[in-house]
């Protein structure tokens, strides 16, 4: 294909941190992320019109003038998923704690779901009952360091300034780690606020639901 001289976006892989904003504000589905990193994966996809640039909290995207394909408005599917996506009950992406940017806008003044990853798998009305709603966090507190969630999930709960916040978790102990980890987070970001605890069985039930209020002087039940 004969290239022409047109504005087109580029991306510096070494700034960028897969948070994958920039995927979801292309409507022509020209960004997607590929090992960890946002790539342009087709120069006939992009417009030039730089709709990108913005969200990217790290810098990681310009437009630049140079050789490209020329660009063809063929990116109609890709905006009808992300239609579909924004009308299901998944708002957010990534949702791994580990790959989310603190300071996203999608988690602004939102309620939070921090779950552990296996609840989704083990309660079958999860995104009906638990997530609805909501802006998932998911991760399992027996594979990864406590250290790494304690931090990003501090400063998730600074910048986010969330309405409330809900803890799904499974009845095996290791799960229950994730509601230390919560309440250091919140302890060290001096933030005390009730949180929703729910608690899901081997068997796919949920065994429990209760309201904790933590906080950095004081954690109590509230029945």
């Amino acid at each position: 294909m004969r290239k022409v001289k047109r504005n087109i976006v580029e991306i510096d892989e070494t700034l960028c941190d897969g948070c994958g904003l920039c995927v979801t504000s292309c409507e022509e589905g020209a960004i997607k992320i590929i090992d960890g990193k946002a790539r342009l994966v087709s120069e006939s996809l992009c417009d030039g019109f730089g709709a990108c640039i913005n969200i990217c909290p790290k810098g990681a995207l310009k437009i630049v003038l140079k050789e490209a394909e020329p660009f063809e408005e063929h990116g109609k599917e890709h905006v009808c998923e992300i239609q579909i996506a924004n009308e299901g009950v998944l708002g957010n992406w990534p949702i791994q704690i580990r790959l989310i940017v603190p300071h996203s806008p999608q988690l602004r003044n939102q309620s939070l779901l921090i779950a552990s990853d296996c609840v989704a798998y083990a309660y079958p009305d999860f995104h009906k009952r638990i997530l609805d709603g909501k802006k998932l966090l998911i991760g399992c507190p027996k594979l990864d360091h406590a250290g790494t969630y304690v931090k990003k999930l501090k400063e998730i709960i600074e910048s986010a300034g969330p309405k409330d916040i809900t803890l799904a978790i499974m009845e095996i102990p290791c799960c229950r780690g994730f509601l230390s980890i919560l309440k250091t987070a919140m302890d060290e970001a001096s933030i005390s606020m009730p949180i929703k605890l729910i608690t899901v069985g081997r068997n796919g039930e949920i065994l429990k639901e209760e309201t904790l209020f933590l906080g950095r002087e004081t954690e109590k039940e509230h029945l």
